[in-house]
């Protein structure tokens, strides 16, 4: 007893002891000063590391292991500049609402203000991208700021938390015994807090949501990530079978009910928002993704019911019926007034079988373009390939991730979602960038599940370098990329526009032509392919997808094929 008492951790040991203790089992990061040894301290406690090349990537991974999960994705950065870097992934956590801690070592204290190495006041630069920081002045503090920020970040609204660790206390000493004591402690004030689900909702509230419902002409539910978020499919589903009301995903809600289910009005959106009398929106902001809620696209009359698990996003929005709570626990209680008196329109209803000729019609005309073979490709051509090959997998369905302009457009349309969280995209913010970092965490947080990141050469090439990852680590990752040769295509550029001393540089726009993609990945040993054909794409896909191993497809488009800014021109 005697010698354990006296048994000395450093800072390093003390984090990765609270994370393990809390329940991390993964990490993504970039390692260096000061943060090598506590890498290596965790990976001899259990939790998996991911090293990356960048940290941008690697705080990509962290939020989407946060949002695949609905546990803290957590990254680790080096200070200064590695701790800049991961913004990008600590921002994009709290935009999405994802939980994510942000781990950086920082500057010795004593130093500090002095121009020591890689000096930065970091808890002032995460201040805008985190609901929660802390910084650990002595090893005494780790515990309670490493189990509040794992608890902050997945309590209310997720988002990112951030994690301060000064050099000095990362080599400070404890005794076993007391830092046992200390995590005890902490785990009784913070461990209990991360499974809280919010529900503020009073059953006069319940009652007038069902009877908005009820009475409605052209009722509509809308959902969205945060549904998935919630893991709310099997509430939602009860809800639309009982009452037969038609039900449009976000883009990152597709999958939480089958893009096939015969009441998805995902392919007559306009009719649906345009004439819509009351909107059932659960877990998705009416943001500039769903026009505000405002008119032309909505009726200026509809009536909204937000289910939002943050009561400020209500009062921002202004509905008609604001619900705060978790999705899922709103809805079971929707769910429970509806069945004490049953609803439902029936498939003769008028807006249930407006909404249904709208989706056959539009439905119809697509299927009639995508079976048009074209080659050069276009963008429908290759895509309905990918979809059907996908399809054919069955369940447990891949992953799917998408990234890039027309790309990600195309793919939104005819890419079909059947399971819930098998989509991931640039989301709320329009992340270009995400690829290889949402890929790397979908791997290793559902590895029954093949990944195939569908995106165009610009949105690759953000992270391309990542694909050494992929091999290092064996990832059962197919990256399809869109090579149309820059961002958007070719020179797009009107005549007037061709002038000056630089007139002869290739336009911003443009990549080199037919770039060989492909060989980047065979360069650490993984598979490429080049196709330019439809029985060239089917037979790397084919190869690909049984191998279950890291691959790169190289896609040759038409330069021309897009459009500049995909779907969002007016905003270029």
């Amino acid at each position: 007893m005697g010698e354990s008492t006296t048994t000395a951790l450093d800072g390093n040991q003390l984090i990765a002891k609270a994370l393990a203790r809390f329940g991390v089992d993964h990490m993504f990061g970039v390692v260096g000063i000061p943060v090598t040894s506590l890498a290596n301290r965790a990976v001899s406690l259990g939790v998996r590391f991911i090293a990356f090349h960048n940290e941008q990537s690697a705080g990509y991974a962290a939020s989407a292991y946060g949002y695949l999960t609905g546990r803290p994705g957590v990254l680790l950065t080096v200070s200064g500049p590695g701790c800049v870097h991961g913004l990008a992934g600590l921002s994009n956590a709290m935009t999405n609402a994802w939980p994510m801690v942000m781990i950086s070592g920082s500057c010795d204290q004593k130093d500090f203000g002095r121009g020591d190495f890689q000096e930065l006041d970091q808890i002032a630069a995460v201040e805008p991208f985190s609901k929660f920081s802390a910084k650990a002045k002595s090893i005494k503090e780790i515990p309670d700021c490493v189990f509040q920020a794992l608890a902050e970040a997945g309590s209310g609204r997720p988002g990112g938390c951030y994690l301060d660790f000064p050099s000095d206390v990362l080599h400070q000493t404890i005794s076993e015994a007391e830092a046992e004591s200390l995590l005890a402690t902490a785990a009784d004030k913070f461990g209990e807090s991360e499974s809280e689900k919010v529900l503020k909702v009073q059953n006069s509230q319940i009652d007038e949501a069902v009877s908005l419902l009820r009475h409605a002409e052209r009722p509509l539910i809308v959902f969205g990530k945060g549904a998935a978020f919630a893991r709310a499919e099997n509430e939602l589903g009860k809800l639309v079978e009982r009452t037969g009301i038609p039900f449009l995903p976000t883009p990152m809600g597709k999958g939480l009910l089958p893009d096939t289910h015969e009441l998805a009005a995902t392919a007559a959106r306009s009719l649906a928002i345009g004439k819509c009398d009351v909107a059932l929106v659960v877990g998705a902001r009416l943001n500039w993704l769903l026009h505000f809620g405002e008119p032309p696209k909505w009726s200026k009359d509809v009536k909204f019911i937000l289910v939002d698990v943050s009561k400020e996003e209500i009062e921002l929005r202004k509905p008609h019926l604001g619900l705060v709570g978790d999705a899922k626990l709103v809805l079971e209680k929707i769910n429970l007034g509806i069945k004490d008196d049953p609803f439902c329109l029936g498939r003769s209803h008028s807006w249930v079988a407006a909404i249904s000729s709208k989706v056959k019609d539009n439905v119809s005309k697509m299927e009639a373009q995508l079976a048009k073979e074209v080659v050069p490709f276009n963008f429908l051509t290759p895509m309905k390939i990918i979809r059907d090959a996908i399809a054919g997998l069955g369940s447990p369905a891949p992953i799917l991730v998408s990234e890039g302009a027309n790309t990600m457009d195309v793919g939104r349309s005819v890419l079909v979602q059947t399971e819930p969280r098998t989509r991931l995209d640039a989301g709320t913010w329009g992340t270009m960038g995400v690829g290889l970092g949402y890929c790397i965490a979908a791997a290793v947080a559902s590895p029954d599940r093949l990944v195939v990141a569908v995106e165009g050469d610009s949105g690759f090439g953000f992270s391309a370098m990542e694909v050494e990852t992929l091999v290092r680590y064996q990832l059962p990752v197919v990256v399809i990329v869109f090579n149309n040769g820059g961002v958007y295509g070719g020179d797009r550029r009107s005549p007037d526009e061709i002038s000056g001393p630089y007139k002869d540089d290739p336009a911003p726009t443009s990549f080199i032509p037919n770039a060989g993609y492909h060989t980047l990945i065979e360069a650490f040993g993984g598979k490429g392919y080049l196709v330019g054909t439809p029985e060239e794409l089917k037979s790397a896909i084919s190869e690909s997808f049984s191998a279950r191993k890291p691959a790169v497809i190289n896609v040759v488009i038409d330069p021309y094929a897009g459009a500049e800014s995909g779907r969002l021109q007016h905003k270029n």
